[in-house]
């Protein structure tokens, strides 16, 4: 559905119009106080006026055609109104309705399942219901249901949230600027992900802040996240549901089903999504991303600060946070000797002394001489814009920073504060119409700093932008596989071919043994038994003739024994691995989005350390580098304090087979186990196998 009737519509209609507290009475007065008259009409056959404004008995008697109504009325008018508005021309909405699929009845899902049925039949986009509604500020439609402080608030921030309150509480923050505020509720016809594609489209958004709770179509949200990427338009997400509570809580809230968590954080590293963690979080950064005239071109940080205290907390928050604090150039130490004082000591952080801050040009030209150094992306000034400005070098300072943004190729310029305190107003928004953001207090501030700096690195050439979302899920009736065949399957698609094979007669497993070359190792082959060491199922380092027999008996005996009623297939005699680093690969594989492929430090350590790395399938050879790069034990595989480098190579191409494996079967692969994988310095040997089926 097309959502410009929706979203920037050519005059507005509020059926249900009413002076009763109430979403239709606040509706009706942001309308009137924030929207041309010739833009809305007021709809109610037993009112003639509502605050003033004349009604009407029914949108057919309108003086002329809306795109848009807004119904207001009880849920079991909704439906009849949405037909008689269509009729009359309509061709969107915004139901506010509550008892929908989000009370959890077969009622209310009935209900909400018929709304989506009318939508479809009249292809008309539906916003809502149980929603608050949106502000589109760039034409200054108000369609909204809450009362807000009344400020400017257009700018370039496109808001899209699964909750209400969330919404409320990011317009009601004086930092923020929209061109679209959308409180979405159930979303049950046009989709947040509809509205994320929209925004990542829209000329007037700079950047996309989402508040998620969950994804109902994970194609469309793909392709709108692969869109952004693309098109390098930031998109921020505040996404619920990394707790087990907050999951539930989600699912309950709207009616959205959430995902994995760790499968999300691996889509949005896919595709460049700047992930945060409160709204405190979303409001800087989108803000940051929004008020910016252009992205660094390179992720590092200047600090600068007035005093060593305050250097020396950039010093450590920054480093916490990951930021690069690269050293100054000669040139540059040379030029701020200059501008300091002799006890002034150039570094980076640099405490430049209160000197400066006394004259406004010589300020800006110690921001500007930083910024000019080569090894420098961004300069970052600590300073404390309180409300009341008592000493009169702040004003110096401001002009000063000011006169640095500019500058001709000027470099982009934060301020950080050191305590949240009330900000400046009238700097406040000064520096941002000059792309200088107030950052809040220190650990946030320099969070955000990180995620620009992770999206400056970020370049989607790295990535494979595809993804395996399954078109269905599909029951193979198969389950598990024995290792012999997992290894089999994996086998086809370029993974490590196994050796040996099943023996079913002590003499076969001879023949077997001596055909791998001693020692070998020796389990028992069953689908039903997962984990053959529990049971006595395993035998190591078998070197002759009489220990395989030996081996191959004690093997199906305590098979029998301890898991009599599963089925057995022999025994499987594969050569010995030599010891190696112990590593794992793996797939778990998400009902919405598909295959996952994980990478990790192996055998017991995974569970111990639990160091994986995640990317959705597919995964390219640059991808499987990375994930393996990301590892806290990746100094173990860079040849660690004298030891040799093992073959990373060799890890990433494994990591790819096993993506290919998992894209081919991802309507019907539920899991993938290859742990341990020995690592070496030329190649690897995956020790055991094990593939599930749905």
């Amino acid at each position: 559905m097309n959502l410009q009737k929706l979203l920037n519509p050519n005059g507005i209609c509020v059926i249900g119009a009413s002076e009763k507290d109430g979403f239709g009475a606040d509706t009706c007065r942001n309308i009137i106080k924030y929207m041309d008259e010739d833009q809305y009409f007021f709809v109610n056959p037993r009112r003639e006026t509502v605050l003033g404004v004349k009604c009407y008995p029914s949108v057919a008697a309108l003086p002329r055609q809306v795109d848009l109504v807004i119904v207001c009325t009880p849920r079991n008018t909704i439906e009849t109104m949405l037909r008689e508005a269509h009729t009359a021309g309509a061709r969107a909405a915004i139901v506010y309705a509550s008892g929908y699929s989000e009370v959890g009845t077969a009622e209310g899902r009935a209900a909400q399942e018929s709304l989506v049925a009318l939508a479809r039949e009249l292809d008309m986009p539906i916003m809502g219901p149980n929603c608050g509604g949106f502000i589109n500020y760039v034409n200054s439609t108000h369609a909204f249901a809450f009362i807000t402080p009344d400020r400017d608030r257009k700018g370039s921030v496109g808001l899209a949230s699964q909750s209400g309150q969330i919404c409320i509480t990011m317009m009601e923050n004086p930092s923020t600027k929209f061109s679209y505020a959308i409180s979405s509720g159930n979303s049950a016809v046009i989709q947040m992900e509809d509205y994320i594609d929209y925004m990542v489209d829209d000329e007037n958004t700079k950047v996309v802040a989402v508040y998620l709770e969950g994804s109902k179509n994970p194609k469309k949200l793909i392709a709108a996240l692969r869109k952004a990427a693309l098109k390098r338009k930031p998109v921020v997400v505040l996404k619920t549901g990394r707790s087990a509570k907050g999951m539930r809580l989600a699912a309950s809230h709207t009616g959205s089903l959430a995902g994995a968590d760790k499968v999300y954080d691996a889509i949005f590293k896919k595709f460049g999504v700047i992930r945060v963690n409160d709204i405190e979080e979303l409001i800087a950064a989108s803000m940051l991303f929004a008020t910016l005239k252009k992205l660094p071109d390179q992720p590092t940080v200047a600090s600068m600060c007035l005093s060593g205290g305050e250097t020396g907390t950039c010093a450590d928050v920054g480093e916490l946070m990951g930021i690069e604090y690269p050293d100054f150039s000669e040139e540059t130490l040379a030029k701020l000797r200059e501008l300091l004082p002799f006890y002034a000591t150039p570094a980076n952080p640099l405490d430049m002394t209160a000197t400066l801050s006394y004259d406004e040009d010589l300020f800006a030209e110690g921001v500007l001489t930083v910024a000019a150094d080569p090894n420098i992306g961004l300069v970052c000034i600590g300073l404390n814009f309180l409300q009341e400005i008592a000493d009169p070098t702040y004003h110096k300072m401001a002009g000063g920073i000011m006169k640095a943004s500019q500058a001709p190729d000027a470099k982009p310029i934060v301020v950080v504060s050191f305590a949240e305190n009330t900000r400046n107003e009238e700097y406040f928004n000064a520096l941002i119409e000059n792309g200088v953001y107030i950052l809040p207090a220190t650990v946030y501030a320099f969070q955000i700093l990180r995620y620009l700096a992770d999206f400056i690195k970020y370049d989607p050439a790295d990535h494979d932008l595809d993804m395996a979302v399954p078109e269905s899920i599909i029951s193979t009736g198969k389950g598990a596989y024995s290792e012999f065949e997992s290894r089999k399957l994996l086998a086809e698609y370029g993974f490590p071919a196994p050796s040996g094979g099943i023996a079913t007669t002590e003499d076969e497993a001879v023949t077997l043994a001596e055909s791998v070359g001693y020692p070998v190792v020796m389990k028992i082959d069953s689908v039903d038994i997962l984990h053959k060491s529990d049971i006595g199922g395993v035998k190591i380092n078998v070197k002759d003739e009489a220990s395989v027999r030996a081996a191959y008996n004690t093997i199906l005996g305590n098979a029998k024994e301890k898991a009599p009623q599963a089925r057995i297939g022999g025994v499987y005699v594969t050569a010995m691995a030599p010891a190696g680093t112990e590593m794992i690969i793996g797939v778990s594989s998400d009902k919405q989005f598909g295959p996952c492929v994980l990478v990790g430090m192996g055998g017991v350590f995974v569970e111990v350390f639990g160091d994986v790395a995640l990317c959705p399938a597919p995964v390219s050879k640059k991808e499987a580098l990375s994930m393996i790069g990301t590892l806290k034990s990746v100094k173990l595989l860079s040849g660690y304090r004298g030891n040799a480098p093992l073959d990373i190579d060799a890890l990433a191409e494994a990591i790819v087979s096993v993506s290919k494996f998992a894209v081919a079967h991802k309507e019907s692969l539920a899991e993938l186990d290859i742990n341990p994988v020995f690592l070496y310095e030329k190649g690897l040997t995956p020790a055991d196998a094990l593939i599930i089926m749905r």
